[in-house]
């Protein structure tokens, strides 16, 4: 029986607790569901008639008891100070991302403003906003409010001080590098994100776009997953996978979806061993600064998995040593079941939020907790040695 393995009836008895507490997308009724699954469907068509759908659709959102406030255009210019370059922190494919205040609700605020051109824009907007309106996690960034004026399309989220994971990952010589157990403490984090998304939202989310400049830090470290724009709903009963556009990002597709466009649960499994394996190692997904047989951070790691006397080479230098060796055997182990090759053969996002939780338990209580999941993992082998 595999160490992962040992923690799958933990990650069982806590999603039926929860799931009993959940009802409908983020808690509330299953008529947010339905209203999800209704305004997904909208924002996927691309007539103009589609268009004009959207816009009543938004109609509908302002009128609903969603969390998000709306502002005007004119509240965000003068929150950025005219979305000056020097309140500029963040850029992505799809929009700027600006540092702000709000004095009406005296708020440090992140504004995402997104690109006006083309209706791909507005979609991933929407998508956003109804999402995050509608699921609440301590784990998922919080969104404040929107702006829809005019071809205005603008997000307020939550400020994240520490930024994003893959900006800590990848800092200049001379400053501090995060330690091994605020990185397991990232990772636990931004799996339980994932599992919320996966387990406890009616319809199920599947994120499709995890990776590290995804993943933003609090003044603490504790992780929240952000840029909700390219998510989907989950299959619906009696189908396994939803079959779609293949987006996302090189390098943290799972080979499955990138190849056929199939996505499932275990495609967002795929992109979360790549980013714990960027967590441990310091690397970068794609690096083409790298020599050429490393460039690729998953094809360089797996003959590596296959050698525990190698296991040292995938850790991040800057630790310099200041890591468990145990925990880092542990902690591989996780990142290369959530790489397998075939999607039935990754765990599920349960079971390795519950083998990460040990990971980023507090040193004091870790010979403890290790002795117990030993010895329920002998338990287990006795017990099928006597039924043989």
């Amino acid at each position: 029986m595999s160490w992962l393995s040992c923690c799958r009836s933990d990650a069982h008895h806590r999603n039926v607790a929860c799931k009993k507490k959940t009802v409908g997308v983020g808690g509330n009724n299953n008529n947010n569901g339905k209203s999800l699954r209704s305004f997904m469907h909208t924002l996927s068509l691309k007539t103009d008639g589609g268009k004009q759908k959207i816009d009543e659709e938004i109609q509908k959102i302002r009128k609903a008891k969603v969390s998000a406030r709306i502002f005007t255009f004119r509240e965000l210019v003068v929150a950025t100070d005219n979305f000056n370059p020097d309140c500029l922190i963040g850029e992505g494919g799809f929009g700027r991302v600006y540092q702000g205040y709000i004095e009406s609700i005296d708020q440090v605020v992140a504004v995402k403003q997104l690109d006006r051109n083309g209706l791909q824009g507005s979609r991933e907007f929407f998508s956003e906003v109804l999402m995050l309106s509608l699921v609440q996690h301590p784990n998922l960034v919080n969104l404040i409010g929107y702006c829809a004026d005019g071809d205005q399309r603008i997000l307020v989220y939550q400020y994240m001080p520490n930024g994003s994971l893959d900006h800590l990952l990848d800092l200049p010589p001379g400053q501090q590098p995060l330690d091994w157990n605020t990185r397991m403490k990232i990772a636990v984090g931004a799996a339980k994100g994932l599992e919320y998304l996966h387990d406890f939202a009616d319809p199920p989310i599947i994120f499709r776009d995890f990776k590290a400049s995804n993943i933003l830090l609090d003044a603490n470290f504790n992780p929240k997953l952000s840029d909700f724009g390219l998510a989907k709903l989950g299959p619906t009963e009696g189908k396994e996978h939803v079959s779609t556009r293949v987006m996302g990002t090189y390098g943290y597709c799972a080979p499955e979806y990138a190849m056929t466009g199939k996505l499932t649960v275990k495609s967002d499994v795929y992109s979360f061993g790549v980013v714990f394996l960027e967590i441990i190692s310091g690397r970068r997904a794609i690096d083409l600064e790298r020599p050429t047989e490393e460039q690729n951070l998953v094809a360089w790691a797996e003959p590596l998995f296959k050698d525990r006397q190698k296991f040292e080479l995938m850790v991040d230098p800057l630790l310099k040593g200041n890591y468990p060796i145990k925990g880092l055997g542990q902690a591989l182990a996780v990142a290369a079941m959530c790489l397998q090759e075939e999607a039935e053969s990754r765990p599920l996002i349960a079971d390795v939020v519950t083998a990460i939780e040990f990971l980023a338990r507090p040193k004091d209580n870790e010979n403890n907790y290790e002795d117990s999941l030993r010895s329920g993992c002998l338990h287990d082998k006795s017990a099928r040695e006597e039924t043989e």
